[in-house]
């Protein structure tokens, strides 16, 4: 999993706001996100995210804002798994849906050939995740901003989760990456 979260703890305002997100990031962090998504051939994500996620990257392959046209590529080039109750068909390229439970749809993902899977969001998907135990690394970008309250992924967790820090990498943009296995 990799995601963006506050230093309070937040991955999206009350409405799901993501303008406290620090998007000018430096060089040492794309080449550190670069060499992560690497071994990256399959991103699973929740409908809400997929709604604004995959469109935006679609749009930057065209050069349309994005200046890094690699991290465009590979966002466009993975093939995607979208988790939805409601959606029946997907309009995305290189996207498939899941509608059953996320448990056994990712233990059939992960028993199939390919690399890494990795798991971008949204807050609410994420959070069942958590609790089901199917997230084997976290990728937490700090960035340095507290925003008071909000959407958070750890809230309503049944039990305490134990995380064990493999790796801190602090960047001149300000955000601190942080590695965590279970």
């Amino acid at each position: 999993m990799q995601m963006q979260i506050s230093v309070d703890g937040f991955v999206g305002g009350p409405n799901g706001e993501l303008d406290w997100m620090i998007w000018d990031w430096d060089d040492e962090l794309k080449r550190y996100v670069t060499e992560l998504t690497e071994p990256i051939d399959l991103i699973i994500m929740g409908r809400k995210l997929a709604e604004g996620f995959i469109p935006y990257w679609a749009n930057a392959v065209k050069g349309n804002g994005v200046e890094d046209q690699v991290s465009a590529r590979k966002m466009n080039d993975t093939s995607k798994v979208v988790f939805s109750k409601t959606l029946k068909s997907s309009e995305w390229e290189n996207t498939k849906l899941a509608n059953g439970d996320p448990g056994d749809e990712i233990d059939k993902l992960k028993k199939q050939p390919g690399h890494d899977i990795i798991v971008y969001g949204g807050g609410n998907f994420v959070t069942n995740l958590i609790k089901q135990g199917l997230i084997d690394e976290y990728h937490l970008f700090i960035n340095p901003v507290a925003i008071g309250n909000g959407m958070t992924i750890f809230q309503g967790l049944d039990q305490k989760l134990n995380l064990k820090l493999v790796k801190a990498t602090a960047f001149e943009c300000g955000i601190v990456a942080l590695f965590y296995k279970p």
